[in-house]
């Protein structure tokens, strides 16, 4: 069903892009990285965070590690992860295939900044052995995505 969401949405807002399928798990991003033969850096990670009880998506890069005192700035408070069991009820894809399209229900979406440093990226596409290509800001405006510097890169 998720890859299927995922699917109706790209035919819909993107039919230009084509979801990726491979025999491979690609449910994390060093799984990802290695069968899609890129740095892990380029894959797009989508985490579930709650902000005040409310759910959201950031998209970011995949060696990019969350900053608490960032993510506070940016959204006026403490940041909580989903538990893994919420994660595919709120979003409609499982853990290791979650990414901001074809959603369950909508949630508002924010890309970190970092995801700007790179032409291409690699978000997953609703399974956990799925993707597409697709330019960082591309993924911002299918997803009315909002940017943010809320991650810190490996050598910060």
């Amino acid at each position: 069903m998720s890859l299927e969401s995922v699917r109706e949405f790209l035919a819909t807002h993107a039919p230009d892009l084509h979801i990726i399928e491979l025999q491979t798990s690609t449910a994390t991003v060093q799984e990802a990285a290695a069968a899609h033969g890129v740095s892990p850096a380029t894959i797009a990670k989508t985490l579930t965070l709650k902000v005040n009880d409310q759910p959201l998506l950031l998209v970011a890069s995949g060696d990019a590690r969350l900053d608490n005192r960032k993510l506070r700035e940016a959204f006026g408070a403490k940041t909580k992860m989903l538990p893994a069991d919420q994660v595919e009820a709120l979003t409609g894809h499982p853990v290791g295939g979650v990414c901001p399209f074809g959603l369950a229900a909508p949630l508002p979406v924010y890309c970190d900044q970092g995801l700007q440093a790179f032409d291409e990226v690699l978000p997953a596409a609703g399974a956990t052995n799925s993707a597409i290509r697709i330019a960082p800001r591309r993924l911002a405006a299918l997803t009315d995505a909002q940017w943010v510097d809320a991650c810190r890169r490996p050598d910060e």
